[in-house]
């Protein structure tokens, strides 16, 4: 069960910290120099990785999954669930400011994209067929994560996040 931080049970939490302050998003030379060939397509040209051969889809461990161009906290695996589908899906994300959505009418149907708020990173799909709590499913691409263990967190710079994974 997710652990409630500011906010209210149940609810993403918020950072108190601005967003995106002093950060710059690196030029698109400086993309296909950080980020593997699958990162960059994904992030940056908005492909999908293939099913049941990623990173994350299979991952159990405890930590949050952060926006591998920005570091933007996105995810988080007390929200995470078994989907079937081959990618890691979440039933929400981390902090709701992080993520944005828009349509996406490729393929010859709409559906939900969502993506970082700061880098603009294409991260996935949106659905309304997860369980509950919300009964949707953040539909991810590995590609576009980077995943931190609890363990990391605080050596990460992702110290506020290790009260969602504290016992009691």
């Amino acid at each position: 069960m997710r652990r409630s931080l500011p906010g209210g049970p149940g609810r993403p939490i918020r950072s108190t910290e601005p967003e995106g302050e002093g950060r710059v998003k690196p030029s698109d030379d400086d993309l296909r120099e950080k980020l593997t060939p699958e990162q960059y397509a994904v992030t940056q040209r908005d492909a999908t990785e293939r099913p049941f051969r990623n990173a994350y889809w299979d991952n159990h461990e405890p930590g949050i999954y952060v926006d591998v161009v920005s570091g933007e906290p996105l995810f988080s695996s007390l929200d995470k669930f078994e989907s079937g589908t081959g990618w890691p899906s979440f039933t929400r994300p981390l902090e709701g400011d992080n993520v944005r959505t828009k349509t996406d009418r490729t393929l010859g149907m709409a559906r939900t994209e969502v993506r970082s708020a700061e880098a603009n990173s294409h991260l996935g799909h949106l659905f309304d067929d997860g369980p509950a709590p919300t009964g949707m499913r953040y539909c991810m691409n590995s590609a576009a994560l980077r995943f931190i263990p609890v363990a990391d967190l605080e050596k990460e710079g992702y110290a506020r996040y290790l009260k969602l994974f504290e016992d009691g």
